[in-house]
């Protein structure tokens, strides 16, 4: 887990404010989809909306304005995104089952390990590097499966969906292994076992 000791409480940042402006794109992508059948501009914003994941965590590195907020705020805005627009798009038909039944299980199992972390004290876990790649890939995969259901290259956007789909589903059940294995250290390491 990483040291809270080297993170600013700081709130107003930069990072944090790209955090909060995608957390307030999540609705409007949902009007895009759902109330204007729009999937080519919900899938365009599902890119923007990915492309943020990457530059709040740039930014707060050049910057020096990592807080123990940013810290929190970054994957709760990257799972928010992803559960919306997996579930939206399933709703809507644009996401294949296969694909969207397996990522939200996967969120669902790290929203109890995380829950039970946060309850037991112990914070949240250190995001892996693997785990960045597996949601860059989701990233790509979904937004891809949009753009085809709007007739955007759909040949080309239904391959890139399928592709980066299935790798990212194989690397985001692999790091969540990882994160199980993370948890258990970190839980019985609190309860004054050898951790």
């Amino acid at each position: 887990m990483e040291s809270p000791a080297r993170l600013s409480d700081r709130v107003w940042t930069v990072p944090n404010a790209v955090s909060f402006a995608r957390l307030l794109a999540i609705p409007y992508f949902v009007y895009l989809l759902l109330a204007r059948d729009d999937p080519r501009a919900a899938g365009l914003l599902l890119i923007v909306i990915g492309a943020t994941d990457w530059v709040d965590g740039a930014l707060a590195r050049i910057l020096n304005q990592e807080s123990e907020l940013g810290r929190k705020l970054d994957p709760i805005a990257d799972r928010l995104a992803i559960v919306t627009a997996v579930v939206a798009g399933w709703l809507a038909e644009i996401v294949p089952g296969v694909i969207a039944g397996p990522l939200l299980l996967r969120e669902a199992l790290m929203a109890v390990v995380t829950a039970g972390l946060v309850a037991r004290g112990k914070g949240t876990l250190q995001v892996r590097y693997l785990g960045k790649v597996a949601t860059f890939a989701v990233y790509g995969s979904i937004p891809s499966f949009y753009l085809a259901a709007a007739d955007v290259l759909p040949a080309v956007f239904r391959a890139l969906g399928w592709t980066a789909g299935v790798i990212g589903l194989a690397l985001y059940w692999l790091t969540a292994i990882q994160y199980l294995g993370d948890a258990r250290r970190v839980v019985p390491a609190s309860r004054g076992g050898t951790g």
